[in-house]
């Protein structure tokens, strides 16, 4: 075997599946039993999350399961438009974390994915050759796993990030979240509800089959995690934050949880890499977990692809780094920054979200700074000095000659030339490289990446600089 994935949750079953459809070995190690719970705290699938997903033949099914979003009201009165977002995807999508999982484990089947579940990871080694994964199979049998390399995506508690020694440095931000799925006798008018009063913070999100997801918090309670729910608590919190409790009933499931804000100073240790919480965690402000761990993997995949196949020096997996932890820093920037003003107590806080929702003119470049960071579109990468202005930058879905689009020239996880002329490829690259041409006149000539950024690009390219960037990128 090439790789192993440690965790089935989200980012390790899109990272798993990307890899095996290049023909890259992996076996999944999964303590839990084989199946998939209701049981979801994200509930919401950004732009950029959907256009990688989209890249995979994956976002039209979900996008018929879930319900669209093209406008937010946060503070009771800041008006945050997503349909002006440049992406086919100007919208949010609210889904249960459930379903985008049942997909993505289809497809990490179909590709030939090894599932090993009830198999809990003990202790993990590596040297210069590979790692070995020690776990405890079903019936407490033990098992050994060897491989090139290994990636844990377990979760905030990840025994692969204890096993190769780094710590997870940060704090917890909100205390004592209550979370329950309820049914609803006087349903909201909004399909997301979310706002705070007070000390007060609550959300609301339908499931679709009738129940809908509430997420709670007041500053005054600070009870240990274990404490058990009650419904009337939940009604409370939600009367204080929202003004009515919208005749809560029927709760079939009901916890409450700390949320953290924390990352790891490396997303490396030798040949072990992690990837979503495992790496980075949050506060559920923005809604940018679930998104933030699937774009690692977006981006950790293809690399280790091209590494394992003999395309690239394994050099290349040091960019993952580079490019994921300062974006992981912003998300916690970012994130942290939302609830801390939902939650202001302090009046220049207070005023400054006053001012944020009454200034819509003035604030309007901001606001779109933040909510293309928000939504993942807004990110790029650091290129190396002296490339071209494009490199690193996000490419838009843009039509291609034919009638085709860049998100279906990406699948199978190839990259994408696009050309102003014809250009026939003379290597051996049709495993890993589709060709294009612009459907408009423009003149650059950009190689994208298989996670959807410019790997390279020229103003006017000549066939030896497309030569050159081709043996240099792809192989």
């Amino acid at each position: 075997m090439n790789v192993i994935v440690v965790g089935s949750g989200p980012t390790g079953l899109l990272l798993a599946g990307d890899l095996a459809t290049a023909g890259v070995s992996v076996t999944l190690l999964e303590k839990r039993p084989r199946g998939i719970g209701n049981l979801s705290r994200a509930f919401v699938l950004h732009a950029r999350t959907l256009e990688q997903l989209d890249a995979r033949a994956l976002a039209d099914e979900l996008e018929a399961v879930g319900r669209r979003l093209d406008r937010l009201r946060l503070y009771g009165r800041l008006d945050i438009r997503l349909d002006t977002l440049p992406s086919r995807f100007n919208h949010l999508l609210v889904i249960p974390q459930y379903e985008v999982e049942r997909v993505l484990q289809r497809r990490a089947v179909q590709a030939g994915v090894d599932f090993r579940y009830e198999t809990e990871v003990t202790g993990l080694a590596q040297d210069g050759d590979g790692v070995v994964v020690e776990a405890r199979g079903a019936g407490e049998r033990p098992v050994m796993f060897r491989a090139a390399y290994a990636v844990g995506a377990d979760g905030m508690r990840s025994v692969v990030r204890d096993a190769i020694g780094l710590p997870f440095p940060g704090r917890s931000v909100i205390r004592s979240v209550v979370l329950a799925d309820v049914r609803l006798a006087e349903p909201p008018e909004t399909l997301l509800t979310v706002d705070a009063a007070g000390d007060a913070f609550a959300f609301l999100a339908p499931f679709g089959d009738g129940y809908h997801r509430v997420i709670g918090w007041h500053r005054g309670r600070d009870v240990p995690e274990g404490r058990p729910v009650d419904l009337d608590e939940v009604k409370e919190i939600v009367r204080l934050a929202l003004g009515r409790d919208f005749g809560m009933h029927d709760a079939r499931w009901m916890s409450r949880f700390h949320s953290d804000e924390r990352q790891a100073p490396a997303y490396r240790v030798g040949r072990v890499f992690l990837a979503g919480d495992a790496a980075h965690v949050h506060t559920p402000a923005g809604g940018q977990g679930l998104n933030t761990g699937l774009q690692d993997a977006a981006n950790l995949s293809w690399k280790l692809a091209h590494v394992v196949k003999g395309h690239a020096s394994p050099e290349l997996l040091d960019t993952y780094q580079a490019e994921r932890h300062p974006v992981g820093r912003a998300v916690l920037l970012s994130s942290g920054g939302i609830v801390r003003l939902a939650l202001a107590r302090r009046p220049w806080t207070r005023a400054l979200r006053g001012f944020l929702a009454a200034s819509a003119d003035f604030a309007g470049p901001v606001r779109r700074r933040a909510l293309a960071q928000v939504t993942g579109i807004g990110y790029r990468y650091r290129a190396p000095r002296g490339s071209h202005r494009l490199t690193g930058v996000r490419v838009p879905d843009v039509r291609l000659a034919g009638g085709g689009r860049l998100h279906e020239a990406l699948r199978g996880g190839r990259f994408v030339l696009i050309t102003p002329e014809a250009y026939e490829d003379r290597g051996e690259r049709e495993d890993r490289l589709s060709v294009a041409r612009w459907a408009s006149d423009r003149c650059t000539a950009l190689l994208v990446r298989p996670d959807g950024y410019v790997a390279w690009a020229a103003d006017r390219a000549e066939r030896a600089a497309i030569e050159a960037a081709l043996a240099a990128y792809v192989g």
